[in-house]
């Protein structure tokens, strides 16, 4: 009777630890499958943020040369080798007013956007150090013919606003605008709303930045002291658009505020460790992809990571932040033309990089 009824507590326990062991594996099954359906989810959400120009396509041949761009010697069979070679790409910020998100943020004509902010990012061979060249929206320049959207092209104008190229013929002829004033190939193009800058600032949880002077925009909504301040999305981007409220109202002054946060917003990156935050990456991911317009070259997430990793080398301490050399046009006061031979020389420079 003992014996009989020990063997068969026995075989209970038994019994209960294959259930239990059962009910474990199908939890981590599970999870396992509902963890790879997130990722998968996610990879195609964020893939699918994107939105592409074929700036190549447009363009066709009639280009500065591209660059050269070398595979890094250090690649495996298992893993692509990663480009090491320079590379130009054109960031703008839009100003477009469409959306609710952009005219919260920067109100106005929702039926029309115009290039806010232009820089050339010229990346160095072995990508360790970088060089942003800012151009004045208020430069006037030859804005060559170019391609539209709808069909037929524009004529070619002489002595227009650099921002007019955007504005006109949208990236594509922005771009092929700053290449007929550079003669330097831009091998990308990114495009930022005012909304996803704001967003991107948020999700790195902020960036910390110093002025020289008291900041009192009444444009931008913006009244800064003088010193050191942490600022979240919605004011980085009052600075960044600040331009009356600081050195002599023009946009060589605004110009300044954008480089302090371009290297700001680098500082925050590197001292983020997004890795050991999924959720943290997720929003800076979502954020980024959410608020770009590239050309195809850089189209998908696999094509954003790999020019990412490509400057993984790089730190805020090597990139040099200038503005393209101008002076005061003689038409007019409140324009400016590029400074010779000065603004020929940093763009040679930049050839020869």
């Amino acid at each position: 009777m003992t014996g009989h009824d020990a063997s068969g507590h026995g075989e209970r326990r038994r019994g209960r630890r294959s259930r239990t062991l059962k009910a474990v594996g199908l939890t981590l099954a599970g999870t396992l499958v509902l963890g790879v359906a997130a990722a998968g989810w996610a990879y195609w959400q964020l893939n699918g943020n994107i939105r592409s120009v074929d700036v190549d396509g447009a363009l066709g041949d009639s280009r500065p040369p591209r660059a050269v761009t070398t595979p890094s010697p250090s690649g495996t069979a298992a893993a692509a080798p990663l480009p090491t070679g320079a590379v130009n790409v054109l960031v703008l910020g839009s100003d477009s007013r469409s959306g609710a998100e952009n005219q919260e943020l920067g109100g106005g004509d929702s039926s029309g956007a115009r290039s806010d902010t232009a820089m050339v990012v010229h990346i160095d061979p072995g990508r360790t150090s970088a060089t942003v060249v800012s151009i004045p929206r208020d430069t006037l320049v030859t804005r060559p013919s170019c391609p539209l959207p709808s069909g037929g092209s524009t004529e070619v104008s002489h002595g227009v606003m650099f921002n007019s190229a955007y504005s006109l013929g949208g990236p594509v002829c922005a771009v092929k605008t700053v290449e007929s004033l550079t003669d330097v190939r831009m091998d990308h193009f990114v495009e930022v709303d005012f909304a996803g800058f704001a967003k991107l600032v948020d999700a790195l949880g902020g960036v910390t930045v110093t002025t020289g002077e008291d900041i009192e925009d009444e444009d931008s909504h913006l009244n800064l002291a003088a010193g050191t301040h942490h600022l979240d999305g919605r004011r980085a981007l009052a600075l960044a658009r600040t331009r009356h409220g600081i050195g002599d109202g023009s946009d060589l002054g605004r110009i300044g505020l954008q480089q302090t946060l371009v290297k700001a917003l680098l500082e925050q990156i590197s001292s983020t460790d997004l890795l050991t935050s999924p959720t943290r990456l997720y929003r800076v991911a979502d954020a980024v992809t959410g608020s770009l317009t590239t050309d195809t070259g850089l189209d998908s997430l696999a094509q954003l990571m790999e020019l990412g990793q490509s400057l993984r080398g790089l730190s805020a301490a090597n990139v040099t932040t200038v503005t393209l050399p101008v002076l005061p046009a003689p038409s007019d006061p409140n324009r400016v033309v590029p400074d010779e031979p000065e603004a020929s020389d940093l763009w040679e420079s930049l050839r020869q990089g």
